[in-house]
């Protein structure tokens, strides 16, 4: 039996701060039943990256050093779908929106039309690049995923207004990072979960970025200066 393809995919780690000395908290829905990958499973709001989304506009790119770690192993234009992806994939599963109020420079795509009916175009300025993984053989399905850490504050409306999400996801919920792990969680979510936490608590942006890398039979850890 042959090897599921890779494809790429973005995912959207999304974190509220608390009160003073409060433990900051992640958003978090769970996959159906049903679901090919991961059923039943809380998950980060994430997916593949679309054919479409790398001509979709910015208003504003990711920042360095992130866009420069991105774009190795990569074109430059999968780097840009997939802070396009990101965008999407978490307005779709939780209608909160990742931008910037302007005008489109032209048609609307599809995907886009809710997006753009609130007077928004995506802009990644707030994505901060922090994982990367390959999912290992033998899984019905493979993601090349990119993992982006993003506050809520930069979301353009209310952080627990999630009347336009897709239904994809169920009981969508800000959990505190420290309760989170009592989830029925994946085992990369667990580890992503770590590295952030970490990050959080240096309150300092990361060296490097971690990466699972399960594209061959051996798997290895490297990390993205």
């Amino acid at each position: 039996m042959s090897e599921a393809p890779i494809r790429p995919a973005a995912t959207v780690i999304l974190i509220r701060r608390g009160a003073t000395g409060a433990p900051p908290a992640v958003l978090m829905g769970q996959r159906g039943a049903g679901a090919a990958f991961m059923p039943s499973k809380f998950v980060f709001p994430g997916g593949a990256v679309d054919p479409d989304d790398a001509a979709v506009p910015l208003a504003a790119p990711v920042a360095e050093p992130d866009a420069a770690r991105l774009v190795q192993g990569a074109d430059p234009a999968l780097a840009h779908a997939l802070a396009v992806a990101a965008i999407r994939e978490l307005w779709e599963e939780t209608g909160l929106a990742l931008g910037r109020p302007a005008a489109w420079p032209g048609p609307v795509p599809a995907d886009w039309q809710g997006f753009a009916a609130a007077g928004l175009r995506p802009s990644a300025e707030a994505l901060r690049y922090v994982f990367r993984a390959i999912t290992p053989q033998g899984r019905p399905r493979r993601f090349d995923a990119r993992f982006f850490l993003a506050e809520a504050s930069a979301l353009a409306g209310p952080d627990g207004d999630f009347s336009r999400a897709s239904g994809e996801l169920a009981h969508l919920q800000w959990v505190p990072i420290d309760r989170v792990r009592s989830f029925d969680l994946p085992f990369i979510t667990e580890v992503v979960l770590a590295e952030v936490a970490a990050l959080l608590a240096a309150g300092a942006p990361p060296a490097s970025v971690p990466f699972f890398d399960n594209s061959g039979p051996e798997p290895a850890f490297r990390r993205i200066a």
